[in-house]
C-alpha cells in the first residue's frame, strides 16, 4: 500500500476503492454509524471523521493506515469555484451545495443513475420545525429525474 500525502489522495482512494469492492454508500454509512448524506460528503473531504470512524473507512476499504490522520482533520470545507453571494442567506444556501453537493451528486446516482434533478420539473417547501434549542428551517426539494440517454 502507498502512504498518503494528503487528504485528496485519501478521497480518491475510498472512491476508487469503493466502485472496485462494488461497496453502496448505504454500506458505508451503516460502517460508520452516520446519515448516507453526511458519511458521503466526510469520504468526499467535507467532514471529519473521528478516530474510530476513521478506523471502520480504513478497514472497509483496505487503506494504508497514514490514511487515517488525514480522514479526522478539520478539511477545508466547499468545493465549488467561484465568488459566493454577499446576501447572508443566500451564502448559506451557496455554503449548502459547495460542502454537500457532491455527495447529493453522488446518492443520486446511486439511486438513480446518470441524469440529473431538473429545475423546470421542480417544487419546493419551506417549513418552520419547532425546535427547543431554536427553530429549524427545513428545506424540501423535488425535482423530477432525467437521465442522460445514449444517442
Amino acid at each position: 500500500m502507498t502512504a498518503f500525502k494528503n487528504r485528496q489522495d485519501v478521497t480518491g482512494a475510498i472512491i476508487t476503492a469503493r466502485v472496485a469492492k462494488g461497496v453502496s454508500w448505504g454500506d458505508v454509512a451503516t460502517a460508520v454509524e452516520q446519515s448516507k448524506e453526511w458519511t458521503v460528503a466526510a469520504c468526499l473531504g467535507q467532514m471529519a471523521f473521528t478516530s474510530v470512524q476513521a478506523g471502520k473507512i480504513v478497514a472497509l476499504f483496505d487503506l494504508d493506515e497514514t490514511a487515517l490522520p488525514w480522514l479526522q482533520i478539520p478539511p477545508s470545507k466547499g468545493s465549488l469555484s467561484g465568488a459566493p453571494p454577499a446576501d447572508p442567506l443566500l451564502y448559506r444556501l451557496h455554503e449548502i451545495v459547495s460542502v454537500f453537493g457532491p455527495a447529493i451528486k453522488e446518492l443520486i446516482h446511486e439511486e438513480f443513475g446518470d441524469g440529473i434533478m431538473s429545475a423546470i420539473d421542480f417544487k419546493f417547501e419551506i417549513a418552520r420545525e419547532a425546535n427547543p434549542a431554536g427553530d429549524r428551517v427545513s428545506l424540501n426539494m423535488s425535482g423530477k429525474f432525467l437521465p442522460y440517454k445514449a444517442f
